[in-house]
């Protein structure tokens, strides 16, 4: 996808927040660590480096809504983070209990508020909920390893 075609699909998919403009994803797809998962119908934009992977967004068409769309891209970039990398994060804003339903359900666990992080039109800011999902990736033998030193 260009980043012209991110960005609409982006507008398209956060009608309550300020969508990211093509500039913005133009200047992070050209960035180090950063990573674009794309399905028909939506991506997900990350960025991984010093043993942490971000979620920096997820954008599903709303026609495609409420089809799996958003979990198979959020485990495509669970799916592909390196094996030292041992946590993974985002935010989302309060108000968005679909997403906030979708992380919940692959153990992402709410760890931090960000207060009126969200801008909104005619309306207070919203709270930026940050959640995080520790990864055992990688680590299993030297745990199983450690376990039977113990025992």
């Amino acid at each position: 996808m260009t980043a012209a075609e991110l960005a609409a699909l982006h507008a398209a998919a956060f009608t309550l927040d300020r969508p990211w403009q093509e500039a913005e994803f133009a200047s992070l797809c050209g960035s180090p660590f950063v990573h674009l998962f794309i399905r028909p119908g939506g991506f997900a934009l990350t960025r991984t480096i010093a043993g942490e992977s971000e979620l920096l967004t997820l954008a599903v068409d709303p026609s495609y809504q409420r089809q799996g769309l958003g979990r198979a891209l959020l485990r495509d970039w669970l799916a592909a983070l390196p094996a030292d990398c041992d946590s993974a994060f985002l935010e989302v804003a309060a108000d968005n209990h679909p997403a906030r339903a979708l992380y919940a359900g692959e153990h992402f666990a709410q760890v931090a508020t960000r207060r009126a992080y969200y801008a909104r039109i005619d309306a207070p800011g919203v709270d930026a909920c940050i959640l995080r999902r520790d990864l055992t990736r990688g680590h299993s033998g030297d745990l199983a390893a450690l376990h039977a030193k113990s025992g």
